[in-house]
């Protein structure tokens, strides 16, 4: 579980409050994510881990995501 040292903080990261600024901070989020699994291959677990606690984080309420920003003033479906 070593691995999940450097993931964690990545869930601890803050969304900014600007939505004019989220498109950068997805970008640097995805960009980290990538690097990271490139460079360090961290072990099956570790990675099962870590996407299980997105998973959850994401689907656990409107706003909480990492990926996305809050939905204030407009519903949030994609459709």
């Amino acid at each position: 579980m070593y691995c999940l040292q450097c993931l964690i903080p990545v869930l601890l990261i803050p969304k900014p409050t600007n939505p004019a600024l989220m498109q950068t901070h997805v970008m640097f989020i995805v960009l980290y994510l990538i690097g990271f699994f490139l460079e360090r291959k961290p072990c099956t677990i570790c990675s099962l881990v870590f996407l299980a606690a997105v998973f959850l984080i994401c689907n656990s309420g409107v706003g909480n995501c990492l990926f996305w920003g809050n939905c204030e003033g407009h519903t949030c479906d994609n459709g």
